[in-house]
């Protein structure tokens, strides 16, 4: 029987994400990774967007109707893909050295990666620059999507 996480999430305390200096600048980081990742999103983008050109020219026209979700065909595999995948970050957290942890101590699966991401749109859009309000007040900087679903955000 295959185990769902690693050896070292399993024997990980509790209290593992306790420690004040894993959230060292995190949230500022933070801030720097998403314009990143964004900026990378929209790169990418680019050939996509060329991609469902030619699906559009191909199906006679209906595939053009996949321009209005256009940035959701990149940004949730990217999200998905990278935060869900071994480094449990995105390039641009990567960059600025943070990284996405389960307070389990599991690590972030594609599927929670991919909610992680979804919620973090939908409670921006509604609450925009307060998002980052919930970091001053909340447990070991969490927004309120990463306390919503047990992860954190620590210097990696």
């Amino acid at each position: 029987m295959s185990q769902p996480y690693s050896e070292d999430a399993r024997e990980q305390p509790m209290g593992a994400y306790d420690d004040i200096a894993l959230y060292d600048g995190v949230r500022t980081k933070r801030v720097l990774a998403f314009f990143i990742d964004y900026a990378i999103v929209l790169a990418l983008c680019v050939p996509v967007a060329v991609l469902i050109f030619f699906i559009g020219i191909f199906t006679l026209g209906l595939g053009f109707f996949l321009y209005p979700i256009l940035f959701l065909l990149v940004a949730i595999p990217y999200i998905g893909l990278s935060m869900g995948g071994p480094n449990q970050a995105t390039p641009g957290m990567r960059m600025m050295g943070i990284r996405v942890a389960r307070l389990d101590g599991r690590p972030v699966d594609f599927m929670l990666a991919i909610v992680h991401g979804v919620l973090f749109w939908a409670l921006n859009a509604v609450l925009t620059p307060f998002i980052l309000l919930a970091t001053l007040v909340l447990d070991r900087k969490q927004t309120v999507h990463d306390w919503l679903l047990g992860t954190v955000v620590v210097r990696g």
